[in-house]
């Protein structure tokens, strides 16, 4: 059982919390994540959802899960004094994938928890050698809903790919898959930064 707040760096958000709820008391655990389609990030009106949780008078232990790939500067700034002075009986619980989006004051009041493991990519399921328009435009019909932590696995396993089948890209093409994340961290649309990868990888020949 979690007596402390803490911080959780996981591979899958969405796999840990359900092992979270699996061993939480569900009437005294709140879920706080960014609700709107597509978006993964945690900003501050989800941190004032949860700061107006956290004094919601609770005589047992209340557990406040908060959830994201990665968490607004803002939102973070806002917690610091709820996380350094919790009120009675409430334990936050930070759900992450990433390190990196987490200021060192919000570190040094939590507990952190490392769970990540090396990840063990799969082929990309398209024909890297031998593209072909229409398998490009089925592929990207059926993932056009994507979030944008779902295109930079979906652009980590075009390169492993790639890489595992020795297939040669131009200074261009490798300069596409930077670009593509430096898009999709600044909130382009995905399944259109996906689209540009592709089409550059059906030009190489």
């Amino acid at each position: 059982m979690i007596n402390k707040s803490s911080l959780f760096i996981v591979n899958s958000i969405e796999h840990h919390l359900q092992t979270l709820l699996s061993s939480l008391p569900l009437h005294s655990t709140r879920v706080i994540e960014n609700e709107d389609e597509g978006k993964n990030e945690f900003l501050l009106k989800e941190a004032k959802k949860a700061i107006k949780e956290a004094y919601i008078a609770s005589n047992e232990t209340k557990y406040i899960i908060l959830c994201g790939e990665s968490f607004g500067i803002p939102a973070q700034n806002s917690l610091l004094k709820v996380l350094e002075e919790p009120p009675r009986n409430i334990i936050f619980i930070l759900v992450t994938t990433s390190k990196n989006s987490i200021l060192p004051t919000i570190l040094s009041r939590l507990e952190v928890k490392y769970l990540k493991t090396k990840k063990s990519f799969q082929e990309f399921e398209l024909n890297l050698a031998n593209l072909e328009l229409k398998d490009i435009y089925s592929y990207l019909k059926q993932h056009q809903r994507i979030s944008k932590y779902e295109a930079k696995e979906i652009l980590e396993t075009i390169l492993f790919s790639v890489n595992k089948h020795k297939i040669q890209l131009n200074s261009k093409q490798l300069h596409s898959f930077s670009t593509a994340m430096k898009l999709l961290e600044l909130n382009s649309r995905p399944v259109s930064v996906l689209t540009t990868v592709l089409l550059n990888l059906l030009l190489k020949r």
